[in-house]
């Protein structure tokens, strides 16, 4: 009975239904469950980079994700206290022959909608809102989701990727809440116009200063550009949206030079969020039950990586799926034996860079750019090249 019952993801996000759509084209049928009266995306700009590429054209929507995205020509690291650029890394002909794809940004929601599309024109993928997962039982050949005011489903497994405050890890592993970095980060999307026309570039800027840090680019065509400027304030509790004003903006970046504060002036509708991740963990599986994306793996935004992961984990799933399809629980153990290194460098090195590029100061910030700037082109594409040549089925 259990090869008949669909596979249950729980979470509508970019993780989930790419786990749909991979499983799809394994020929395995899902239900989708998102809690959300809508299947959506919030938030604005993420950076994708080839390996994210690699995950989309594995799962079919390579040419679509393309056409929605905007092709910077470097990433950009400014020194935010001289306002001198330290270090840019070439995105452009040389870097897409290395690593096989390009390096871009988009909104979330556009890359969320091309995944869903292909989901929605998928028989074998049905998508459900308004449907909260709050646990799940199992006796060994399928498992039993549990619903909030619903009647419960059964699937042949249960895939959580219901985000940073998963309710199926709360089950799984228990580890209680998230860890509050003491970051927060502020977010505001401007018209392309209003950013100042010395500083349109078309490249993934990042200013690093003292225990703070702004990153801008376009997106939408060069329409918008997609600010989000982070304090390391210590703050203690997690905030998630809250609209905030300009001037209490303003007051973690009143160290750094007029030219990088001047971005923030030109930012409005600023909302914050304080930045949380997790320690990394072995094991995320429960015999046919197995976690993705955030809800495994909640890493910060460092190293621009968050989507990208999850999109790998998406992939590794159903290749696993595909592989072992008569015995799920093998299935499951072989993706997270695959992805949980991979994972955890990732996780780590996140909160590694916050610390000694993104927030550095004094003589760490020297050492930054003595070392950062004297990297080559062909340096930094050997450095990068663990991260960027992955599809979810390399460790």
């Amino acid at each position: 009975m259990a090869r008949t019952l669909p596979v249950i993801i729980a979470g509508g996000g970019i993780g989930g239904i790419a786990a749909a759509l991979g499983l799809a084209r394994k020929g395995i049928a899902s239900i989708v469950l998102e809690r959300a009266a809508e299947l959506g995306e919030i938030g604005a700009g993420i950076q994708i980079g080839p390996n994210a590429f690699h995950c989309f054209d594995y799962l079919g929507v390579g040419d679509q994700a393309r056409t929605r995205a905007v092709y910077i020509d470097h990433l950009r690291l400014m020194d935010a206290l001289s306002a001198e650029q330290i270090a840019a890394i070439p995105l452009e002909a040389d870097f897409r022959r290395r690593f096989g794809n390009p390096y871009a940004v988009v909104h979330r929601a556009d890359l969320h909608g091309a995944l869903l599309d292909a989901c929605r024109a998928s028989d074998l993928i049905e998508l459900r809102t308004r449907h909260n997962v709050l646990g799940y039982e199992q006796d060994g050949s399928s498992v039993r989701v549990l619903l909030e005011d619903r009647d419960p489903l059964d699937g042949r497994a249960l895939i959580a990727a219901d985000g940073l405050r998963s309710n199926l890890r709360a089950q799984l592993i228990g580890d209680g809440e998230p860890r509050v970095s003491g970051h927060t980060t502020y977010r505001s999307v401007i018209p392309a116009e209003r950013m100042p026309a010395d500083l349109r570039w078309n490249a993934a800027t990042l200013w690093a200063g003292p225990k703070c840090h702004i990153v801008h680019y376009p997106l939408k065509g060069w329409k918008v550009f997609n600010l989000v400027v982070t304090y390391h304030n210590d703050v203690e509790e997690a905030v998630t949206g809250k609209p905030v004003s300009k001037d209490e903006v303003r007051q973690g970046f009143e160290h750094i030079h007029p030219r990088a504060q001047q971005i923030i002036e030109h930012g409005e509708d600023w909302k914050l969020w304080v930045l949380c991740d997790r320690d990394p963990v072995l094991d995320w599986v429960d015999g046919r039950v197995a976690l993705l994306g955030d809800a495994a793996h909640p890493m910060l935004q460092y190293f621009a990586q968050g989507a990208c992961m999850a999109l790998e984990d998406a992939v590794c799933l159903s290749h696993m799926f595909g592989s072992h399809s008569d015995d799920i629980e093998t299935a499951l153990d072989r993706y997270q034996r695959q992805r949980r290194v991979r994972t955890a460098r990732v996780q780590l090195d996140s909160r590694l860079i916050g610390d000694y590029v993104y927030h550095a100061a004094g003589a760490v910030a020297e050492v930054r750019n003595q070392i950062m700037s004297g990297l080559s082109t062909d340096d930094w594409y050997d450095r990068l090249a663990w991260l960027y040549g992955g599809t979810g089925l390399d460790p």
